[in-house]
Formats: structure tokens, C-alpha cells, sequence
């Protein structure tokens, strides 16, 4: 398979539009491949909206997200390359282990099931929807504050504040109520074949000041990933939060991710 001319699916994450990974479309168009960012099931086609009407993606959760993914794949004609972010990282992972993808690139995962997340840095960030049992049918946004302490630890607040303003919106809570039962689930959406040796290849990335996904966290999925024999490759960037693919340095994430991409896709 050609290194250009890959479909790319991208995948965004809790509480940001899928119109934030614009400047990523564009780059890999440039260089060649065929890239869709579609949001979540049920989302508005632009922040405005999604705003406005938070309770079109209220109640969908983990296997509703990959269920749309997987039908939007569908109907490509080829498997594409995957990149998600935060729990979108997860999503692009049960693609691939579903054999949808010909590779994942997994920015700033959540912990996939088996592997613990006891980072104190975490909690926080989804206190604001633990604290209400309500929240797993509800669609919930952050506040600026949050924001900053989850996605934008590593800027200015100044950058912080614009990317709010930008790109955040509200969330179906039901996801980080599965994130962190998943353990406790026999049958969690956050499972994956982790062993499968037939799965193409798959990056993950992890930022080193990151409290939605620590580096850790990511790293010990890394390890599970170890059982397989298909490639499981890990890049980190010590100095970003989870804000990653939007801030101002975006570029150098994405530049990884199209090197790693050629190196792969032959």
C-alpha cells in the first residue's frame, strides 16, 4: 500500500469539535492522503451549534463512537490510517484490533482495560463528571478553569483561553464513566485484544506534562501491547499537555505522525 493517498480518519476527543483538527485535514492533504474529520454521532457540524444543542450526543458512549466510525470506514474502499486523540486514541485502537484500519496512531489515550490509571494528576479532570451520577446520560462541557487544568497546563493561559473559546464543547459523560469501570467491567468497552498479532501497526504518543492521559499511563499500555508481535511503536513529547494536537505546536505532533506514517505504510 502507497504511503500517499491513504484515507486518514481522524478522531477527536472529550469536550473538543471535530473542526479542530482542520490544520491536521489540510497538512495531510498536502502531502497526499485523503483525510475526513467526522465527528462524534449526533454532532452538530460546528461548534455554534453544538454548543446550542448539547443533547444531540447526550447518552452515546464508547461502542456507539466506533460503531459510527466503523461505518463511516465502511465506506471508503480501503482500510484508512486512524489518529485519535484522548479518548478518540482509544477509538482509533478498537478499530485496528477490528482489523478497520490499516494502522492507529493513538495521541494521548486513555488506559485501554488492564491497565490501572493511578495518577493523582487525573482525578481532576473528570471530577466535574464523576460527582454526578446523573452526567452518564447528560452531555456535560468544562469551564474555562477546567480546561486549563485537563488540556491547557503546558500554555499560557492566554492560549488557553483561545482554545477554549475555539474549540470546546459539551460532551456525552457516559464515556468517562466506562474509562474508569472499565476494570471492573466484564464486558468494557475499553477491552482490546492486546495480544492480537494480526493488527497493523500503531503509534502511541504521550505528552510529558499531560494530566488527562500521564505519560505512565500511556507507556504501561504500551507494555500490554507487548504480548503481540505486530508493531507497537511510542513517541513522547516531555514538554506538552494534552492540548497537543490543537495548541500552537501542533505541527511538530503532526510531522511525527506523517513520519511514522511513511515509514510504515509501504
Amino acid at each position: 500500500m502507497a504511503a500517499t493517498g491513504t484515507p486518514v480518519v481522524f478522531v477527536h476527543g472529550m469536550f473538543l469539535h471535530a473542526t479542530s483538527w482542520a490544520s491536521w485535514v489540510e497538512l495531510f492533504r498536502t502531502a497526499g492522503h485523503d483525510p475526513l474529520n467526522p465527528g462524534w454521532p449526533g454532532e452538530p457540524s460546528t461548534v455554534a451549534e453544538a454548543r446550542h444543542e448539547p443533547d444531540r450526543v447526550a447518552g452515546v458512549g464508547i461502542d456507539d463512537i466506533v460503531a459510527h466510525y466503523a461505518q463511516i470506514i465502511g465506506t471508503l474502499g480501503e482500510r484508512p490510517v486512524v489518529v485519535g486523540h484522548s479518548t478518540g486514541g482509544l477509538v482509533a485502537q478498537r478499530l485496528l484490533d477490528q482489523d478497520l484500519a490499516a494502522a492507529a496512531v493513538a495521541l494521548q489515550p486513555p488506559p485501554i482495560k488492564g491497565v490501572a490509571n493511578r495518577a493523582p494528576s487525573s482525578i481532576p479532570v473528570g471530577w466535574p463528571l464523576l460527582r454526578n451520577p446523573a452526567n452518564r446520560r447528560r452531555a456535560v462541557s468544562l469551564t474555562d478553569r477546567q480546561f486549563r487544568y485537563s488540556h491547557g497546563n503546558a500554555l499560557t493561559a492566554l492560549e488557553s483561553d483561545r482554545l477554549y473559546r475555539q474549540w470546546v464543547i459539551p460532551s456525552p459523560g457516559r464515556p468517562v464513566f466506562e474509562l474508569v469501570s472499565a476494570n471492573l467491567s466484564r464486558r468494557s468497552p475499553a477491552a482490546i485484544d492486546a495480544a492480537n498479532p494480526a493488527r497493523g501497526p500503531l503509534l502511541m504518543v504521550a505528552g510529558g506534562r499531560d494530566h488527562s492521559a500521564p505519560a505512565a499511563v500511556v507507556r504501561a499500555t504500551v507494555e500490554r501491547y507487548r504480548a503481540s508481535s505486530a508493531v507497537t511503536d511510542y513517541q513522547e513529547f516531555p514538554d506538552r499537555g494534552h492540548s497537543m494536537p490543537i495548541d500552537t505546536g501542533w505541527r511538530a505532533i503532526a510531522d511525527a505522525t506523517l513520519a511514522w506514517m511513511r515509514r510504515h505504510l509501504r
